[in-house]
């Protein structure tokens, strides 16, 4: 016979191991209906929920099927509803992603033009904003060298821009708006200016994430991102050697300083191997991201080897976890990827757990 307060039990006993709490605990469970031998579970779960579904909804049925082995269980998983309409910037995306680096030609936006085609490949609704005034790369990256933005005129009269989309994931770049040989010589209020009107006059529709190729630097684009934009986290780009690492002391600072969290450091260009050899060749120097992960207290994400194909698909349009998802160096990404979700949620899980105080003087 079944019981649904000992499937109750059952199914608020399980761990969303993201969190390392369990459903009871996340007062995850919203109704259990039994009907004859079926039985439909409903749950609500820190989102995003694309990568928590199949750990989470195998281990219920291992866990049901101990006491019913003979029932069929329906479970239902949806996201706890997030309330971001209030936001008067991207009112219409989950997570803004900052992905970050102290120094350029550390490979910052070949890795972000993974993480936002490993994501999407998921099933997450992803968007890239390319921010890198003076270097554009995106275009590069997707194949769309020569694609512009069409404008939209929205039903209040402003004039918006809406992305290119590629391989499912919208896009929007300086590159966009520039001649591909055109100089971007701007500085100051006008480079704070050019960005903001990269996501003030964008209409971007529903997205999970929406990653930030930020340009090299600490300068005043990061400062308006920063001020503007209530971002979820942010990602930085390192090589291992120690020119390299100075830098990323001072971006992972500064995004202390305006308290916005680091959710790791990735080192790119970790070694090299020829082809059909497992010898690794130390370019770069060796563990570099290690060493300031240790000194900062931010976590390693991964380390990502040098590639020619890798660097190939960049120039050719498509990301590796696109070209080859079973490369070394696609493996890594999707791996940091799922660490950078993980982690997500736990960012979002925090903001849901601590309550508001309001002050009145």
């Amino acid at each position: 016979m079944l019981e649904k307060s000992k499937i109750e039990q059952i199914v608020n006993n399980v761990e969303d191991g993201d969190l390392n709490l369990t459903l009871g605990q996340l007062k995850a469970l919203e109704h259990i209906v039994i009907d004859d031998d079926r039985v439909e579970i409903k749950l609500r779960l820190i989102q995003p929920i694309y990568w928590s579904i199949e750990s989470i909804n195998s281990e219920l049925i291992k866990e049901l099927r101990k006491d019913y082995p003979d029932t069929k269980f329906e479970i239902l998983i949806t996201e706890v509803p997030v309330d971001i309409s209030n936001r008067e910037v991207l009112p219409n995306v989950k997570n803004l992603i900052a992905v970050s680096s102290g120094k350029g030609g550390v490979g910052k936006s070949s890795i972000a033009s993974n993480i936002a085609a490993a994501l999407s490949k998921k099933g997450a609704r992803v968007g890239i904003l390319d921010a890198d005034i003076y270097g554009p790369s995106q275009p590069t990256m997707f194949g769309l060298k020569n694609a512009q933005m069409e404008s939209v005129k929205m039903p209040d009269g402003k004039v918006m821009a809406r992305p290119t989309t590629k391989y499912g994931i919208q896009i929007a770049s300086m590159g966009f708006l520039m001649q591909q040989n055109d100089a971007a010589i701007v500085r100051g209020p006008m480079l704070a200016g050019y960005f903001s009107m990269l996501f003030e006059q964008i209409t971007w529709g529903n997205l999970d994430f929406l990653i930030f190729d930020l340009p090299p630097g600490t300068g005043d684009i990061q400062l308006t991102l920063t001020q503007k934009i209530p971002l979820t986290g942010a990602i930085t780009i390192t090589t291992p050697q120690e020119i390299a690492l100075a830098d990323v002391r001072r971006s992972i600072a500064m995004f202390r300083k305006v308290n916005v969290e680091n959710i790791g450091i990735i080192e790119n260009m970790s070694w090299f191997s020829p082809p059909d050899s497992d010898e690794k060749y130390y370019i770069f120097g060796q563990d570099g991201g290690k060493i300031i992960s240790e000194e900062t207290k931010v976590d390693l994400l991964g380390q990502i080897p040098l590639s020619q194909k890798m660097r190939e698909g960049n120039d050719g349009g498509k990301p590796e976890v696109l070209r080859d998802e079973n490369s070394e160096q696609s493996k890594e990404i999707i791996r940091i990827t799922d660490q950078i979700v993980s982690k997500v949620r736990k960012i979002n899980f925090e903001k849901t757990s601590t309550p508001e105080v309001e002050i009145n003087i």
